[in-house]
């Protein structure tokens, strides 16, 4: 990963777009509380997972539709006369990805929430986007139709052929009248012959090119982990994937549902002798063959698939050498890993843990390069944490195209955005709120409302106007309110968080 001099001076963010916001005092549902979100590979669209089992999808509105040959010449030069700089994006469509189920042989309630949704390689101008809950995956395919509205009907069309005038003359009245020798009403015949004269024109219909998104599930990969799913991942090779749960991954052929190869084992033949667990799993977006999990312990494991069937006993290990000091009830706790990313390049690795964001070298397993602290404040509090369970909270992490900003949540629907270079150490921190009045979560509605519709399809446009501040953050943090879902555009300076039931866009 290279670093330019320009690349490592920390970005002036601003706000961009917001879907999905409330009205002051309006109740949060929790089912359009959001779970997850990625960026497709070209940054095209955006794909966006709630607790009501629904996928909903924004498609980038500027420098897309550009080439659509039916746009007129002036709706071409709107599109270039609103095009800001950074992407701006719209509602594209919505679908119920899962449903609620029931597992009579554990019974055990399977709720409907997405947990992790992921793009796959486009073909034929469909996209493809696996999504699952805590037990089933599940392979949508989405394809964009063009359909014809028509806007005026002409009432009395030209009748010139003789197929028509047959149709017509099961429907025409008074058959005593006389005909002509071709079989055709005399009437019929001068209307025809009044209808072809020279001087009259004919108008077509005018018609109106819409864009529609129809999806479809293709294949449904279940009954392979026997515990909660927490990480899907799509391998460089755009054939395969992989799903991990706490004890196991799995590695699947995405046309094959019904089978799938168990690569990863941690589940010991005695569980009270069980010291960790998975937390999250991520391929190599380069070479196919490397994979990389993390695990409750703050340990990142490098896996080589090409050693070995069974990869768990043949990984680099990746752990902070220098975090060995003064111990507590709650380190073990806080040291837990909740997300890595890769770089594009796939030389550095972001961790999150519940303190602190790390960045790591593939070729350096001693200790992170470099340690970002994100709400250090909240040391003092780690008991306060842990009886409000808090301190489970888990954070996701993500990365700029060109690796060198990081950015992650915390309390108080706060966005932490870090830089690689001199000051970015302390990073800048972005409320993503614009209601502060808003209630907190914790009293939202029971679960009880299924919409047709997301409230995501609410799009809020507005200028330039953002409540930003650099350093750390000095205020009391409310634990009701986090920031825990995020995303970085793949090709542009764009941020994607979720704050409760509300999408932020950030720009720079």
């Amino acid at each position: 990963m290279t670093l330019s001099t320009d690349s490592r001076t920390p970005l002036e963010w601003k706000f961009s777009q917001v879907f999905g916001e409330r009205a002051p005092g309006e109740d949060v549902q929790d089912v359009d509380i959001i779970t997850t979100m990625g960026f497709d590979k070209s940054g095209d669209y955006l794909g966006v997972g709630d607790r009501g089992g629904r996928v909903v999808i924004f498609e980038r509105k500027d420098g897309k539709d550009t080439s659509n040959p039916h746009l007129s010449r002036n709706e071409l030069e709107q599109l270039d006369f609103s095009f800001t700089g950074h992407p701006q994006f719209q509602y594209k469509t919505e679908f119920q990805s899962h449903e609620p189920e029931f597992d009579y042989l554990k019974s055990l309630e399977i709720e409907e929430k997405i947990s992790k949704v992921r793009w796959c390689a486009t073909q034929n101008g469909s996209q493809f986007i696996l999504s699952t809950n805590d037990k089933t995956i599940k392979l949508w395919k989405v394809k964009e139709r063009r359909v014809k509205k028509v806007k005026e009907i002409d009432h009395n069309p030209l009748v010139c052929s003789e197929n028509s005038l047959l149709a017509e003359r099961s429907f025409m009245s008074g058959q005593d009248k006389p005909s002509v020798d071709n079989g055709y009403h005399l009437e019929w015949t001068e209307k025809m012959a009044a209808n072809m004269l020279p001087f009259q024109e004919v108008h077509p219909k005018i018609a109106d090119i819409e864009d529609t998104a129809r999806t479809r599930c293709r294949k449904v990969y279940a009954h392979a982990h026997d515990f909660n799913i927490n990480s899907i991942s799509n391998n460089s090779d755009g054939e395969t994937f992989i799903s991990a749960d706490d004890l196991r991954i799995n590695w699947w052929n995405l046309e094959i549902s019904d089978q799938c190869f168990n690569i990863i084992d941690m589940k010991p033949s005695n569980m009270e002798d069980l010291t960790e667990v998975i937390t999250s799993a991520e391929f190599h977006p380069i070479h196919c063959n490397l994979l990389a999990y993390s695990s409750s312990r703050g340990f990142i494991r490098l896996v080589d698939m090409r050693r070995s069937a069974l990869c768990d006993h043949s990984a680099r290990i990746l752990q902070d050498g220098g975090s060995h000091g003064f111990k507590s009830f709650f380190t073990e706790i806080i040291a837990s890993i909740s997300d890595i990313k890769f770089s594009s390049d796939g030389r550095h690795i972001l961790s999150r843990d519940y303190m602190n964001l790390k960045l790591w070298d593939m070729h350096m397993d001693s200790s992170p390069v470099t340690t970002f602290k994100v709400h250090d404040h909240l040391n003092p509090r780690l008991c306060e944490l842990y009886n409000n369970d808090s301190i489970f909270d888990k954070f996701d992490c993500c990365l700029s195209g060109d690796g060198t900003h990081f950015a992650t949540g915390s309390y108080s629907n706060l966005l932490r955005i870090f830089s690689d270079g001199a000051g970015g150490a302390e990073g800048i921190t972005i409320e993503a709120s614009k209601s502060p009045s808003r209630r907190p979560l914790r009293d939202a509605a029971p679960r009880t409302r299924r919409s047709s519709l997301s409230n995501l399809t609410r799009g809020l446009y507005r200028l330039g106007h953002e409540n930003s501040s650099s350093g750390t953050n000095e205020f009391s943090c409310n634990l009701s309110s986090k920031l825990l879902h995020l995303a970085w555009h793949p090709t542009t300076n764009l941020i994607a968080c979720a704050a409760g039931n509300s999408l932020f866009m950030y720009y720079a």
